[in-house]
């Protein structure tokens, strides 16, 4: 399959979806094509009334269809034949993701779009096996813990990997018998609304998956604060967060499951294999161009491997392969925006003031579009600038230690706990730190999720509230009831 494409040949479907349609829109948000800087469309702009619209058309859909309350196998059978359907058509949902983000086509192809099709079916499985608990109470009393479907659900996905985060907010909402209203980033929602279109082509019965378009001041406020809406799930920045988390208290009390930003921590000892070490920590910020919320963006060496450590890393960082998010052969990412472009090169200029190295990288690429040399930073002070704040690009800082204590010590963010990776070949140091780094997720002599769906996502300190993929994640669009019976 050639997967190579012009990307001025593809037809974007530009408008929100509506029940079992597209509603074309005129847009609003300019959009600039990441991998050359052109402005190739623009993205409507969901109102408050359109809004409502898509809330009220999943609430009836969620009447007419019994889908929460259907033979549980039925909601599994349907969204399989969905994630079959996201497979046949992973060419044309590539190509409608590369145009407008930072993932080649390669990589969509083979990663992305599988991986999202995997986890609907792997959601699908919990709907009849998750089910309500009989608990133990005294002999003349009947006690049940009873699950249900929310109803509503909203969710806000990010723009740095479009199809697989909503596939991690639809999979779970949907199995778990609820509809869902969808609000994809302003900078990438054209493979989100194809696959809303799909869904329907696989029999999903119209108006459980709804997707309006539009920014987060005003489509975003409108949707999470919206009165009907009984849980919120959203990917983005502690920032954007945060303003989620007031807006639903200015308008009442609702669960939500937030995903937020992280600053994660590699710490690697002397005695591990440095070269796989290099491998995985190279490839965690080189993958997206560093643009991913669990970027392993500290690097923290012991002072004896500090030195081969970076040779390696270095060495892996100039072959890197950038191009256009539309050719095979794109191996590194650009940059989602030249506002994002200007925001990292800022950053790394106020940490050289501040005393940083630049090893390797440090400035824009000279080339079209928005690409951002791979950089490795030396710094050794932890309020640098590139220590504290989320950089949301290739920019690896380094620090070393002398000992665990001072390992653990520049691990521990103030703010950021997603993640964590530790490479070393001593099973009790692995188990003893894995225990006391600050994170939701720790990984030991690698760092990627693969695509190990059963475990959880989620943040530590202000990197989120709750769990997505997992069990965890299909039990968050569950409320329960608690029953008693007299017998």
């Amino acid at each position: 399959m050639a997967l190579s494409f012009d990307p001025d040949t593809v037809h974007l479907p530009i408008g929100h979806f509506i029940g079992d349609r597209m509603i074309p829109a005129d847009g609003v948000i300019d959009m600039h094509r990441p991998s050359d800087g052109k402005a190739y469309a623009s993205c409507p702009l969901a109102d408050v009334a359109l809004v409502d619209r898509a809330v009220e058309t999943a609430k009836n859909a969620l009447k007419a269809s019994n889908w929460g309350g259907v033979r549980p196998r039925e909601r599994t059978v349907v969204l399989q034949r969905w994630a079959d359907l996201i497979e046949r058509e992973a060419e044309t949902l590539a190509k409608l993701e590369a145009l407008s983000s930072t993932r080649p086509v390669g990589h969509l192809v083979a990663g992305d779009v599988a991986v999202s099709a995997e986890q609907i079916r792997f959601f699908a499985e919990f709907a009849d096996k998750e089910g309500s608990d009989l608990v133990p109470t005294d002999y003349g009393s009947l006690g049940m813990v009873m699950t249900e479907p929310y109803g509503v659900v909203a969710a806000i996905t990010p723009w740095n990997f479009p199809i697989s985060m909503a596939a991690w907010k639809l999979g779970p909402a949907l199995a778990a018998g609820n509809a869902v209203v969808l609000k994809p980033s302003e900078l990438t929602p054209f493979s989100t609304v194809y696959l809303a279109e799909l869904a329907i082509r696989s029999g999903l019965p119209a108006g459980l998956v709804n997707i309006v378009l539009g920014d987060g001041p005003v489509t975003g406020t409108a949707l999470t604060g919206h009165p009907d809406i009984a849980k919120v799930s959203f990917t983005g920045s502690t920032g954007a967060g945060s303003a989620i988390m007031a807006n639903i208290a200015r308008t009442g009390v609702k669960p939500m499951t937030l995903e937020l930003g992280g600053k994660s921590p590699q710490l690697v000892f002397a005695d591990a294999d440095l070269d796989k070490a290099a491998a995985a920590i190279a490839q965690s910020i080189l993958s997206n161009a560093g643009q991913a919320c669990v970027a392993g963006s500290r690097l923290i060496v012991e002072e004896g491997a500090a030195a081969p450590l970076a040779e390696a890393i270095v060495r892996r960082m100039r072959a890197a392969k950038a191009g256009p998010t539309w050719h095979e052969a794109t191996e590194y990412s650009p940059i989602i925006s030249k506002r994002q472009l200007n925001r990292i090169h800022g950053i790394v200029e106020a940490a050289v003031a501040a005393g940083g190295e630049c090893l390797f990288g440090g400035a824009p690429m000279d080339a079209p579009g928005y690409f951002y040399q791979p950089t490795l930073m030396a710094v050794r002070d932890s309020s640098s600038p590139a220590i504290t704040e989320e950089i949301f690009g290739p920019v690896l800082t380094m620090q070393t230690f002398a000992d665990e204590e001072e390992a653990v010590a520049l691990a521990d963010h103030p703010t950021y706990g997603l993640a964590a990776g530790l490479f070393t070949r001593d099973l009790s140091r692995a188990l003893r730190l894995t225990r006391r780094l600050q994170a939701g997720t720790v990984w030991v002599n690698r760092y990627s999720r693969s695509r190990d769906h059963i475990l959880p996502t989620g943040g530590y300190k202000r990197s989120g509230i709750g769990k997505d993929l997992g069990r965890e994640a299909y039990q968050a669009n569950r409320k329960s009831k608690s029953v008693l019976i007299n017998l």
